[in-house]
Formats: C-alpha cells, sequence, structure tokens
C-alpha cells in the first residue's frame, strides 16, 4: 500500500536523502515523487494515471514506499518541488530539459490530429489545404499561441481566424481538466484538434463517437518547433546516483513500461 501525501516535515527532508535505503527505525526506503494532483491520464491524487502506475512500478521494483508532494504541473513546479528538496524524482517531464537531469525516455510521442471517424478526414499534415475551411482546436496559453507547437505551425500558415483556442491546462477547476479538447471534437463543436499524444489517445477512449488519432507528419516545422518529444524521468541536476538508478529501471523494465502506456492508450512513435 502506498501513502499518498504527508506534510513535509524536518525528518522527511532528511530521510529523503538516501533512496535506497530506510531511515533508522523504518522497515522500507521511501520513494518521493512529486507529482500533479488533476492531470490525467498523467497523475491524479487517486493514483489513476500512468505516471502513478510507473511510479508504483517503479517503488515495487526497489522494494520501497510511494509518497508524493502534490502540485499543479505547471510555471514553479519544478522550483517548487524538486528543486525544493521536498521529492526527489518526476515521473514525466520531455528530455533534457535545463532545470533538471533527465533519463533515458521511456517513451516517445507525437502531437495528433483528432477528429470523429465519421468525418473521414484523417488529417495528419499543418498543410493540408482542407484545414483552412474546418474549425480546428489547438491547446495554447496565451493569446499569442504561446508555447504550443501546433498553435504556431498554424499561425505560420496565417490560419487564425478558423483556430479555436483551449487553455493547455484546461479547466482546473474540474477532474479531468485535458479532456475539453477532445470533448469538443465529439460533441462537433471543432472539426479536429490537434492535441497532445498522451490526453488525446486516453480522453478519445472514453468518448461517445469513435475518433480518429493521426500522428502529425512530418515531425517538426523546423528545428526549433518539433511536434515529437521523448519523455523522461527526472532527478535534481546533481542527484547522478539516483539518475543512473532510473535509467537501469527503464532499460530492465521497459515491456511493464509499454504495458502500462498501453492500457492508457498513449500513441508512441519510433525515433527518427
Amino acid at each position: 500500500m502506498t501513502r499518498r501525501c504527508r506534510p513535509v516535515t524536518l525528518a522527511v527532508l532528511l530521510c529523503g536523502a538516501a533512496w535506497w535505503s530506510g531511515c533508522a527505525g523504518s522497515a522500507r526506503p521511501i520513494l518521493r515523487v512529486c507529482a500533479d494532483p488533476n492531470n490525467l491520464p498523467f497523475s491524479d491524487r487517486s493514483g489513476a494515471g500512468f505516471e502513478n502506475e510507473i511510479a508504483e512500478l517503479l517503488a515495487a521494483d526497489r522494494g520501497a514506499t510511494l509518497e508524493y508532494t502534490w502540485w499543479a504541473q505547471r510555471r514553479g513546479f519544478i522550483r517548487n518541488t524538486l528543486n525544493a528538496g521536498v521529492c526527489d524524482i518526476v515521473i514525466g517531464l520531455p528530455r533534457g530539459i535545463e532545470l533538471v537531469r533527465t533519463t533515458r525516455p521511456y517513451y516517445r510521442s507525437s502531437y495528433v490530429f483528432v477528429s470523429r471517424r465519421d468525418r473521414s478526414l484523417d488529417l495528419i499534415s499543418f498543410d493540408d489545404p482542407r484545414l483552412r475551411a474546418l474549425r480546428i482546436g489547438v491547446q495554447m496559453i496565451g493569446d499569442d499561441f504561446n508555447n504550443s507547437p501546433p498553435a504556431h505551425a498554424l499561425s505560420r500558415r496565417g490560419m487564425t481566424r478558423n483556430i479555436v483556442g483551449f487553455p493547455v491546462y484546461g479547466d482546473y477547476s474540474r477532474p479531468g481538466p485535458l479532456a475539453d479538447i477532445v470533448a469538443a471534437v465529439d460533441r462537433h463543436e471543432v472539426d479536429a484538434a490537434v492535441v497532445w499524444g498522451p490526453a488525446a489517445g486516453y480522453f478519445a477512449r472514453r468518448s461517445k463517437a469513435r475518433l480518429a488519432l493521426h500522428a502529425v507528419v512530418p515531425h517538426s516545422d523546423s528545428p526549433s518547433l518539433p511536434f515529437v518529444f521523448g519523455i523522461s524521468m527526472a532527478v535534481r541536476r546533481d542527484d547522478v546516483a539516483r539518475h543512473d538508478e532510473l535509467d537501469d529501471f527503464v532499460v530492465r523494465r521497459r515491456a511493464d513500461i509499454d504495458a502500462i502506456l498501453d492500457r492508457y492508450g498513449v500513441p508512441r512513435v519510433e525515433e527518427d
């Protein structure tokens, strides 16, 4: 059984420094994971996300007790969790981000076009001329299309008036906040949407209509605008020993990790 959260105390901070060995008087080591409490299909407080399942697999592999520090995964997440020392591992971050040390990727996914199967659109490219006549849902952060590769790609092609924006974090006041953009396709509110693959795959399986998912092709618009990302585990930059242990885990338990991703409908792409 895992304990989902407890107040951070000096004892926890001191104990967490030794990942694979317990503190004096404790029967098992503690695996301290930083996670979002409301971010399905990735993680939530009830443990229903695939990152929760991977964390449980890791804890079982190491004979450890799993504990979470919950924090919304947006600006300030790394600063207030991992780099504050209140937890030691983030289960899913893009490989190579500067604030942390990341492992080898344990999956690679892509932005995908989502549409209703009964429309037979089968979209794959931002250069498809049909896009100009369709209402396209896109995840974005700001009015200037900031930080969303699909929004940038559409803007580069002069397609802004037919774009319907959805907050990249969704409606965080509700469970499963990332569901809205996929539900909009289901309800005919948009003709298609461009969604990060894991969220698209998970919520498409739960839609009333049959939805088609197609990875964006090609995999980038330019070297600075990729649509495919390798997702890794992350530790603090100076935490070399823990990083190496996680790299080993990713290799040894690859089949088990893939089985978890399959159950959640996570679309993957091979290395280019």
